[in-house]
């Protein structure tokens, strides 16, 4: 017989036996509030379950402890600060008890909010990377004409050496010309597109041009802002690391001493990377190349004369 004032068991049966005594389901309801989230409860008939019970407020019970165990499970992956992804700071941690005690439902997941300081590119260091990315990406500025003239300075006794084993000769060949100068479009590149060696003797340079000089391990003749190779001339100085004509200007200074000024502005702004020696080798024209595709200008891989006015060099 039940008690008046007895609560009958929601969804089950009275056993025989069972007291049904006021304050009995108080009592039953604060224990399953503190049982272990694993530990197995049983229903009223003494029967495993699980983990479920019928008792009433047990279930309210159970989706809090599961949603403060959701809030506090690891994450996998780390963050950028080296600490696993997802997981709260100490201030975070604290903040969500107490939002939970007011009932306020957690952020979880990929909408949870990033301690600061922790997404990728947030702290100077990312600021400062992306700027590094940026100017790296972008085109070099010209240089300045006190750091052209500080160059010029250095070099202004300036005089190269050959160096066949670091930077291999050229050799005649009559049939040669400079490959792709036929698609250089302009007056400044004609120079370049009609350009083919010729053989001749001391006798005929120095009849026809005032200045025949020994320049690099090899004789060069001046025409018209222009030095180039005087195959011929000389067979036993014929050390050319490039043949073709070199533009200098109307000063006709030496080709040696104006390639050596190129190398050490190319090398400041961060295109030529070898060693600043005066010949138009192969590193030396992988610079040029670089500098004039960035500027806009016919990739002559050589220097002509808008690639020296770009430089403020002419």
């Amino acid at each position: 017989m039940h008690q008046p004032g007895a609560m009958k068991e929601h969804g089950t049966m009275n056993q025989p036996g069972t007291m049904n005594q006021p304050g009995a389901e108080k009592s039953r309801r604060t224990h399953a509030g503190h049982e272990p989230a694993t530990a197995p409860e049983a229903n009223v008939s003494g029967q495993a379950t699980g983990g479920a019970t019928n008792e009433p407020g047990a279930g309210k019970a159970r989706k809090g402890r599961a949603h403060e165990e959701s809030g506090n499970a690891p994450a996998t992956g780390t963050d950028a600060s080296g600490r696993a992804a997802g997981m709260p700071t100490q201030v975070g941690k604290e903040q969500q008890v107490k939002e939970r005690k007011q009932g306020v439902k957690q952020p979880t997941g990929a909408n949870a909010v990033a301690s600061p300081g922790a997404a990728a590119g947030g702290g100077p260091a990312g600021g400062q990377q992306n700027v590094q990315a940026n100017v790296a990406g972008g085109k070099k500025a010209k240089p300045e004409p006190q750091q052209v003239q500080q160059i010029k300075a250095q070099h202004a006794n300036f005089r190269a050496q050959p160096k066949p084993q670091q930077v291999p000769a050229v050799t005649y060949n009559q049939n040669y010309r400079i490959q792709g100068s036929d698609r250089w479009q302009g007056h400044q590149y004609e120079v370049f597109r009609s350009y083919h060696p010729e053989w001749h003797d001391q006798g005929w340079y120095h009849s026809h041009y005032n200045r025949v000089e020994l320049i690099g391990g090899g004789y060069y003749y001046f025409n018209n802002g222009y030095w180039r190779p005087a195959w011929g001339y000389s067979p036993s100085e014929q050390y050319y690391a490039y043949d073709g004509p070199i533009y200098v200007g109307q000063h006709a200074e030496p080709p040696d001493r104006v390639i050596a000024d190129v190398q050490g502005v190319l090398q400041q702004m961060g295109y030529y990377k070898g060693e600043v020696d005066g010949l138009l080798g192969p590193m030396t024209r992988e610079a040029l190349a670089g500098y004039q595709a960035d500027q806009g200008l016919t990739q002559t891989a050589t220097i002509d004369e808008p690639t020296l006015d770009a430089l403020g060099m002419s």
